[in-house]
């Protein structure tokens, strides 16, 4: 199983991005599923993350700007991106709790980052 990351690239400060992470396998089940960043220099952090039934969480710097959301029959998690600005330059990974199949689960799965970059 694996989580294939896309939809980075360009915006200008105030503009919209959206990122998709669609977990690739046969799989039953996924628990929480999250969207973190790394800035330049900076360590990965904790953006937004949806639980299995759909409740979310933000980090203050982002709350109001970005909209984490889920769907469950495409194994696929989002992350729309309003009102950017530069400072939310970054690579951006998708991680899933716990992923299950049949007889099997993965925990701590990562996908493998998507870069946006904020600039006019």
């Amino acid at each position: 199983v694996q989580l294939q990351a896309s939809g980075g690239g360009l915006a200008q400060p105030g503009g919209s991005l959206k990122l998709s992470c669609a977990a690739l396998g046969t799989i039953d089940s996924i628990t929480d599923m999250e969207w973190y960043r790394q800035g330049p220099g900076k360590q990965r952090e904790l953006v937004a993350s949806v639980t299995n039934s759909g409740d979310t969480n933000y980090d203050d710097s982002v709350k109001g700007r970005f909209t984490i959301s889920r769907d469950n029959t495409k194994n696929t998690v989002y992350l729309e991106m309003n009102t950017l600005e530069v400072q939310d330059t970054a690579v951006y990974y998708c991680r899933a709790d716990r992923i299950c199949g049949r007889d099997w689960c993965k925990f701590g799965v990562w996908g493998q980052g998507t870069l946006v970059t904020v600039s006019s």
